[in-house]
């Protein structure tokens, strides 16, 4: 059953995250402003997904009571219909997010490279709140801080170096496209992440005092 579980956590972060990865590639391009992700990009997302899950939600903990619940079916999916529906709107509420921070970063004027460096930032830790947020679809975040899963915390200590590096090295902020950005905007941008993951949250609170089960929430 833990196997089960982790294995439809891991799809579900994987749908989740690739729809914001998706929207920043071709929305800039329908409304003809610049670009904000290259093939580099895309390789520094990648090198926080491919180990997240594989090794991060493969490390997780059962749930509690998880042998409390009801035989699952035989024919039962692993990806079930509820369980894409929500991962697809959390993509969705990322990638309104992160989209809602690029055009407004445009709009204001600050310029191509302080836009994209804004707009991928919010990204990686709207990336990171994605992973969190499903590695438990019954606890809050903050309820799940005490599960021990050592990956966990490699994967994002990982992440948040590499990203400081790319925003704060003048050769790899040339690389990337950036321009160098100030606490204040990473505040912004966490601030702006959490709130695309705040939702489901919220749904994990609602499902427990309604006395959902955690496979009625993930509809498995």
């Amino acid at each position: 059953r833990r196997i089960f579980d982790n294995n439809q956590k891991a799809m579900a972060y994987i749908f989740a995250v690739h729809v914001p990865i998706a929207g920043m590639s071709l929305i800039p391009v329908l409304f003809l402003w610049p670009l904000v992700l290259f093939p580099i990009h895309i390789v520094f997302l990648e090198l926080i997904i491919d180990p997240a899950c594989s090794i991060v939600f493969e490390a997780e903990p059962e749930e509690i009571g998880i042998m409390r619940r009801p035989p699952r079916r035989p024919a039962a999916a692993l990806v079930p219909r509820r369980l894409l529906t929500l991962s697809l709107l959390q993509g969705v509420s990322v990638l309104v997010i992160v989209l809602g921070i690029y055009a407004m970063a445009l709009h204001r004027g600050q310029g191509e490279l302080e836009a994209r460096a804004l707009a991928f930032s919010t990204l990686i830790f709207s990336n990171l709140g994605l992973i969190l947020t499903n590695r438990s679809w019954s606890r809050t975040i903050r309820e799940t801080l005490h599960s021990p899963n050592a990956a966990l915390w490699w994967v994002i200590g990982g992440a948040m170096v590499f990203l400081l590096i790319a925003l704060y090295t003048p050769f790899s902020r040339e690389l990337f496209g950036f321009a160098l950005l100030h606490p204040v905007d990473l505040v912004l941008c966490t601030g702006a992440s959490a709130l695309s993951v705040m939702w489901f949250e919220v749904l994990k609170i609602i499902g427990r005092r309604r006395g959902w089960s955690q496979r009625g929430l993930a509809g498995a």
